[in-house]
């Protein structure tokens, strides 16, 4: 287990290492691509109920999107409360507040619980694999979220953080698809 967390933090490391090298330019193109990579797939087109994500610096950035498809579907976002993250409907950015524990804002409504009607999950993740392994910040917010969600999982990052294997083990859920630009 020892060795599990030191191969993901040298690995959390290195991808950090490398957006540090990604310009301003390439980052919202390749988040543009990406994005526009999702909305082709035929699970995405036919969803109703999505969970997304509201970027921060260096995750593949969502906002516009959120904002536009936010006007034909229902988006979610996440919320953290402790330990927990909780899901809330995203109406808009007048509705977003700064979250209590990272300031990542999130929608100030009541929490959204009827989990089995999240038809797709846009999941940010520091690394991926050519096995649709995760690699999240660390504290697993995703992984006990996902644990007992049906939805379609699609992890979405950069080119550089798709890694040949990504340290895991029977705590850490995989995707059905990932994305890079």
């Amino acid at each position: 287990m020892e060795d599990l967390f030191y191969h993901k933090k040298l690995l959390r490391q290195e991808i950090k290492k490398r957006k540090a090298l990604q310009s301003k330019e390439e980052y919202f193109s390749a988040s543009a691509n990406i994005l526009s990579k999702i909305e082709l797939l035929p699970e995405y087109q036919k969803a109703e109920i999505i969970l997304a994500y509201w970027s921060i610096e260096g995750e593949v950035y969502t906002h516009d999107f959120i904002r536009t498809w936010s006007q034909r579907k229902h988006l979610l976002l996440p919320s953290v409360n402790g330990d927990t993250m909780l899901i809330k409907k995203y109406e808009n950015d007048n509705h977003l507040i700064s979250g209590d524990l990272y300031g990542i804002p999130e929608p100030d409504g009541p929490e959204f619980t009827e989990y089995e009607l999240i038809d797709f999950v846009i999941v940010p993740g520091v690394a991926f694999d050519r096995n649709n392994n995760r690699m999240g910040r660390g504290k697993a917010y995703y992984d006990k979220f996902l644990r007992n969600l049906t939805a379609y999982k699609c992890g979405i990052c950069f080119d550089f953080q798709l890694v040949d294997e990504v340290p895991s083990d029977e705590n850490d859920i995989s995707m059905d698809i990932v994305i890079t630009d």
